[in-house]
């Protein structure tokens, strides 16, 4: 197993918690939020996906799938079309509400094909190309890549938490 093959199982276990944490939730599951300040569902995967297609388009160069496959105008969020949900506060968080979870999941699933599809061309060599200089060391491809593995499953895991507590709650 070579270094690509490795990271696109580490996003293919995103993809599977994704899915196990949405699938067959209500509108108001997704939104549900287990205190005022809490994070919902629906806002965790939408968050955790927008991050990925953000930074696996950076360094990919090429556009996010949020702008140009029209997930923008399907989500219908109130956000700038760069907003990744980074910093939101708790009113923003509760303005993502999503009235399919067939939506989220269908986003996540556009941004994972694309990421495997950027991670089938690269070699063990290109993980050590610098891709970002504002850190000290500056950051490379490879660490960008398993950055957003674990901020990815550290949401996804949160997204299955609320799940369990709310199944428990019916």
């Amino acid at each position: 197993m070579n270094t690509a093959e490795v990271l696109a199982d580490a996003y293919g276990r995103i993809k599977e918690v994704v899915h196990a944490a949405v699938d067959g939730l209500t509108a108001d599951e997704l939104a549900a939020r287990l205190d005022d300040e809490a994070n919902s569902i629906g806002w965790l995967v939408w968050h955790l996906t927008r991050v990925q297609d953000d930074h696996v388009a950076d360094v990919a160069g090429r556009e996010q799938i949020w702008t140009a496959e029209g997930w923008e105008q399907r989500f219908d969020l109130p956000f700038p079309a760069g907003a990744i949900g980074y910093g939101h506060s708790a009113a923003e968080v509760g303005q993502v509400r999503v009235a399919d979870p067939a939506l989220l999941t269908g986003y996540y699933d556009a941004v994972h094909a694309a990421t495997l599809d950027y991670l089938g061309g690269l070699s063990d060599a290109d993980l050590d190309e610098v891709v970002d200089e504002r850190w000290t060391p500056p950051v490379t491809l490879g660490v960008r890549l398993v950055s957003v593995i674990g901020d990815d499953l550290q949401h996804a895991g949160q997204a299955a938490y609320v799940r369990g507590v709310l199944l428990r709650r019916r």
